[in-house]
C-alpha cells in the first residue's frame, strides 16, 4: 500500500485483509465521525447538558460546511434533509406541473426520485418522461446523453438527474443539461447523492435549481441524514411538514406558544422535524469537516488514477467499460463478458473480502481514499477466475 492511501486508510477502522470497494452503497465510518458518534451519546444519557445552542448551532454549521462543499454562498439555502426522498417531495410540492408538460428522468434511475415525479404527475396530468439507455455499438454514454438533451423541449417543466447514474456511474453532462433546461424554461433538480464529495461542484457554474444529497455515501456521514440545497426558485414556498423550529424566535423556548405562521430565511423552512438529531449532526458535521480538509479534487484525483490503471486490465478480460469522458474515478462500472455466473462470482469476491456492488448488470466498483492499487489487484484476480471458468 502506498503511503498516501495507508495514510488514510489509517483514519478508519476498516477490518485488516479487507478490500472495501464500495463507498457507493455505504461510506465506512472514520474514527473521527466514530469518536463524535460516542461523543453525543454520552452527552443524551444525561440530557441536562443539553442546552439551546444544541438545538440550533450544529444545523449552522453543518449547512455552511455543505454551502463550502457546493460553492454555494449563501448557507440558509442548504436545508438539513434525512433522505433524498424527501427532498425530492419538497420540490415536487412547490413545483408548478399542468397536463401537457413533462419531468425528465433517465432510465433506471435511482427509485426514490422517479416515485416522487410519478405520483406529481398522476396528480397534476403532466408525463413522466423516462429517457432510455441506447443499444448501441458505440459509445453508450454519448448515445444517452444526446438522447437526454433531446429529450428536454418547450413542454419540460422539470429536468431530475444525477451527475452520475447510480448503478454504473456514467456521467450525464450536467453544465448542457442545465443549458438546455433553461433555454426551454425548465428546472434543473439534481440528485448529488453519488457524485457531491467525491467530485468538485459549483452550484455557481451548474446553476441547477435544487440539489439533494444522501449523506452517508460520499459525504462520509450517518445514514438519515443529508442536505439539499435550494436555488431562487424556492424561496417562499410551502415545506411538506410545519416545524416550530423553523420559526423566527424559537430559540426562546418560553415563548413557542406564541405562534408565527412566517419562516427562518431561506431554506430552513424545509428542514425535516427534529432536525437537531443530538447524535447524527455531530456525526454529519464531523464528517463534513473531513470531506472538505481533503477536498472533493484530492478524492476524484486519487480514484482516477487507481481506476484508470485498472481499466486497461479489466478491458484485456472483456469487460466493457465507458470511455474516460463518461465516467468517474470513484464510480466504475464493470460489464462482465457473456456467460460469467454472477453468483458464483459473488461468492469468490466474499471468499477475497472484496466488496463491491452489484447494479443493473454491471459490478459497481467505489473506491476513496483509504484504497490503492492492490485492492484493485485483488478484485482483477477474482474477476479473471470467473472469465476463465466462463470459457471453459
Amino acid at each position: 500500500m502506498g503511503p498516501q492511501a495507508r495514510e488514510y486508510r489509517s483514519l478508519f477502522s476498516l477490518p485488516a485483509g479487507s478490500h472495501y470497494l464500495n463507498c457507493a452503497f455505504m461510506a465506512p465510518a472514520s474514527k473521527r465521525v466514530a469518536a463524535a458518534g460516542r461523543r453525543a451519546l454520552e452527552r443524551i444519557e444525561a440530557p441536562a447538558r443539553l442546552g439551546v445552542a444544541d438545538f440550533f448551532e450544529p444545523s449552522a454549521r453543518v449547512r455552511q460546511l455543505f454551502a463550502n462543499v457546493i460553492g454555494a454562498p449563501d448557507a440558509d439555502r442548504v436545508a438539513i434533509i434525512p433522505s433524498v426522498s424527501y427532498a425530492m417531495a419538497t420540490i415536487a410540492r412547490n413545483t408548478p406541473l399542468a397536463s401537457g408538460q413533462t419531468v425528465v428522468v433517465v432510465e433506471e434511475q435511482f427509485p426514490s426520485v422517479v416515485y416522487t415525479w410519478r405520483r406529481a404527475c398522476l396528480e397534476t396530468g403532466a408525463t413522466l418522461r423516462t429517457v432510455a439507455a441506447p443499444d448501441t455499438a458505440g459509445s453508450r454514454a454519448e448515445a444517452w446523453n444526446a438522447a437526454l438533451l433531446d429529450a428536454i423541449d418547450e413542454r419540460t417543466a422539470v429536468v431530475a438527474v444525477p451527475e452520475l447514474h447510480w448503478t454504473d456511474g456514467l456521467r450525464f453532462d450536467l453544465d448542457a443539461v442545465g443549458a438546455r433546461a433553461r433555454t426551454v424554461g425548465a428546472r434543473l433538480v439534481i440528485d448529488g447523492t453519488q457524485s457531491v464529495g467525491a467530485l468538485p461542484f459549483d452550484v455557481g457554474r451548474t446553476r441547477p435549481d435544487a440539489v439533494a444529497c444522501a449523506g452517508y455515501k460520499w459525504l462520509t456521514g450517518p445514514y438519515s441524514v443529508g442536505v439539499a440545497w435550494y436555488g431562487p426558485a424556492f424561496d417562499g414556498g410551502t415545506p411538506i411538514e410545519e416545524n416550530w423550529i423553523a420559526r423566527p424566535g424559537s430559540d426562546r423556548f418560553n415563548e413557542l406558544v406564541n405562534y408565527r405562521d412566517d419562516y427562518r430565511p431561506g431554506a430552513i423552512r424545509y428542514d425535516v422535524g427534529e432536525r437537531s438529531n443530538f447524535v447524527l449532526m455531530p456525526m454529519f458535521e464531523a464528517a463534513l469537516e473531513q470531506v472538505r480538509e481533503w477536498g472533493p479534487e484530492t478524492v476524484a484525483a486519487h480514484t482516477r488514477a487507481l481506476t484508470a490503471a485498472a481499466v486497461p486490465r479489466l478491458r484485456e478480460l472483456g469487460c466493457r467499460i465507458e470511455d474516460e469522458r463518461w465516467r468517474a474515478g470513484h464510480l466504475l462500472g464493470v460489464r462482465l463478458p457473456a456467460g460469467v455466473d454472477v453468483a458464483s462470482l459473488g461468492r469468490s469476491l466474499a471468499a477475497r473480502q472484496v466488496s463491491v456492488s452489484l447494479r443493473g448488470g454491471a459490478i459497481r466498483v467505489a473506491p476513496h481514499l483509504y484504497n490503492d492499487a492492490g485492492d484493485l489487484d485483488v478484485l482483477i484476480d477474482v474477476l479473471a477466475g470467473a472469465v476463465r471458468a466462463a470459457v471453459m
